[in-house]
């Protein structure tokens, strides 16, 4: 009977530090990723002599139901991006890297605002997409390094509704200029609200850009972005955004791609892409059979 009393004990032992693991190490995990991006952060930093912040938004997912959360920018976001500014000297370049699908006008406002105001040097670093709100804080930089294949997109503004949806304010204008004699209340104020928007976001892209072209063609662009040309979701390439005189160009730091790999999925999902991450040489320069290497 001892026998058997001694073997459950090291059988609940085992449960308890098996318990103890499963919480252990997800921690451990997550403080040294978040160690390997400072480290990350501060090579970029010295190599170019700046402040690296970065905004950068995954889609995460809840470990108990599995449901998704969608990060965007967000009121939390201005405050953190504004007290990096504040601690940073008037003249010292600020790096921007940002990842994100968009998020609330008021904080991307007044982050693209205050990036604009600072003496030093703005470079945006965009290595796959900034979109909506993502887009406007990119407007504020001197120089956005885009992958040549990443893109930004339209700053329309949209509006929420009471059913939980969001409706395009350059649709609710359209909608409004057809007859309907039964129309409510509602959206006649949606309109009013829908056209303030717009003349809202007008002027804060046009004092974004003002100073980066002439005066016809930075209205011409703030119209452009801001009043539904396209559909919200709609992919501004880097050859259009070049075409529209923005400063763009396609000399994204290697590092930043490093930096990227350090924002992990959450890892609860089967990846839907694989490969293997290493650099593979052209078919030229691979060593064919019998050919000498040099390690």
């Amino acid at each position: 009977m001892a026998h058997l009393g001694d073997a459950a004990d090291i059988i609940w032992i085992l449960i308890g530090l098996a318990i103890l693991a499963a919480f252990l190490i997800p921690f451990l995990q997550k403080r040294r990723i978040v160690r390997n991006r400072l480290a990350a952060m501060r090579l970029i930093e010295t190599k170019r002599r700046s402040r690296v912040i970065t905004i950068i938004h995954r889609q995460e997912t809840m470990t108990l139901l599995g449901f998704p959360i969608y990060r965007y920018i967000d009121i939390e976001d201005s405050e953190q991006v504004l007290r990096a500014i504040r601690l940073t000297p008037p003249e010292m370049p600020l790096d921007l890297v940002l990842h994100t699908p968009g998020g609330l006008v008021l904080a991307s406002e007044q982050i693209a605002c205050a990036l604009k105001r600072h003496p030093g040097k703005v470079t945006v670093f965009v290595p796959h997409y900034a979109m909506s709100g993502g887009t406007l804080i990119a407007l504020a930089a001197a120089e956005i390094a885009m992958d040549p294949d990443a893109v930004l997109g339209p700053i329309d503004p949209q509006l929420g509704t009471q059913q939980g949806g969001y409706y395009p304010a350059a649709s609710v204008l359209s909608a409004l200029k057809e007859p309907n004699p039964h129309r409510d209340d509602l959206t006649i104020i949606l309109g009013d609200m829908a056209k303030k928007a717009i003349d809202q976001v007008y002027n804060v892209v046009y004092s974004l850009i003002k100073d980066k072209m002439p005066e016809e063609k930075a209205q011409e662009l703030a119209k452009m972005l801001s009043d539904g040309h396209w559909t919200h979701d709609y992919p501004i390439s880097f050859g259009q955004l070049k075409g529209m005189g923005l400063p763009v160009n396609d000399r994204l730091l290697p590092e930043i791609y490093g930096l990227m790999d350090l924002y992990p999925q959450s890892g609860l999902r089967r990846p839907s892409v694989e490969f293997i991450p290493t650099p593979y040489l052209p078919p030229e320069r691979r060593p064919r059979k019998g050919d000498s290497e040099i390690i």
